[in-house]
């Protein structure tokens, strides 16, 4: 009897520790780039005392996207109903109580703000600006996910987000180059638009489509696929402006960035495909084995210096530091 019990009460937790979408965490790991500019930035800052602040931060992160989990569910709840996968969570499955959801929200909220808190201010304020988007990206009556173009675009600006919660959670004084934070935010939308093509084509039935989604009613995939052009060209653009500033020798990462980008896209276009969840993207593995050797390559550049490259391209700015200078 007593594990009866104890098995329905966890049947009863399981919900809400599904609606904080815990496998999502992992799309926190954007806040890596802005670890890796600032140890860049500042080599007295690579050293094991700066471990714990990173992972502390990477904690608060991941209650607040947590928070933003379980709003966005709950809001979602009636239109998941109408989509052939979704209908199947927690929320339009009737397994959620509302309100112990609302308090489950406030609660992740609360509890990532305050460690946020004890790291340093500016990190903490763009950790509240990442709960913050959150709720106008699901509350109406601004709900940004429900207009053409701003869905992607409000969605995506997590990323840069992201990348200064990494680069504030070691030096909190400055900003990171603005470029890199718009290429950030341009490829984090071109993501997004994948997803939206993806999802627009699985559902196949344009008024289904705008019943579950409010911006499908504008979107064609013809659109979808000119936004994907219009975010990669931006992308680079502010990339070519972020290496050709501080750091050259990542022209050699151009064409593996560009690869990754055609590569991403490429999964979008099965039919099905799995960017619909971009949770499950770790079953592809000859893509997750390229998305790594992406980020060892940019790592590896990013600290390596090639007077030759400055030379031919006429580069005026060193290599800030390498791996084993002085």
């Amino acid at each position: 009897m007593k594990s009866l019990t104890i098995e329905k009460g966890g049947s009863r937790v399981w919900p809400y520790i599904q609606i904080a979408r815990v496998d999502h965490w992992f799309k926190n790991v954007f806040m890596f780039l802005g670890v890796v500019v600032a140890l860049f930035s500042q080599p007295s800052l690579f050293a094991w005392t700066s471990l714990p602040p990173i992972l502390l931060g990477l904690l608060a992160t991941c209650l607040v996207a947590s928070s933003n989990y379980v709003l966005n569910e709950l809001l979602d709840g009636p239109r998941d109903r109408l989509h052939p996968e979704k209908r199947h969570r927690p929320v339009p499955s009737g397994l959620v109580e509302p309100m112990l959801a609302y308090v489950e929200w406030i609660a992740l909220g609360l509890l990532g703000m305050w460690l946020a808190w004890q790291l340093n201010g500016p990190f903490a304020a763009t950790a509240a600006s990442l709960w913050l988007m959150g709720v106008l990206y699901n509350v109406p009556p601004v709900r940004t996910k429900e207009w053409p173009y701003l869905d992607v675009l409000s969605e995506s600006i997590n990323n840069p987000i992201r990348l200064l919660l990494g680069w504030f959670v070691l030096i909190p004084e400055k900003i990171p180059p603005v470029s890199l934070v718009l290429a950030y935010w341009m490829v984090g939308a071109f993501f997004m638009a994948v997803k939206r093509y993806a999802e627009y084509r699985h559902i196949g039935d344009k008024k289904t489509a705008a019943a579950y989604r409010h911006s499908f009613v504008y979107y064609t995939e013809d659109r979808l696929l000119l936004s994907l052009f219009f975010y990669a060209a931006a992308s680079a653009l502010f990339g070519g402006i972020f290496l050709t500033r501080y750091h050259i020798e990542l022209i050699l990462f151009v064409p593996l960035a560009a690869g990754m980008l055609t590569y991403y896209l490429m999964i979008g276009l099965r039919p099905n495909s799995p960017v619909q969840h971009p949770e499950r993207l770790y079953r592809e593995g000859y893509f997750m084995a390229y998305l790594v050797l992406c980020m060892a390559v940019f790592v590896l550049l990013l600290f390596t210096d090639i007077p030759t490259l400055r030379d031919w391209f006429g580069a005026e700015t060193p290599a800030l530091w390498t791996i084993g200078g002085k």
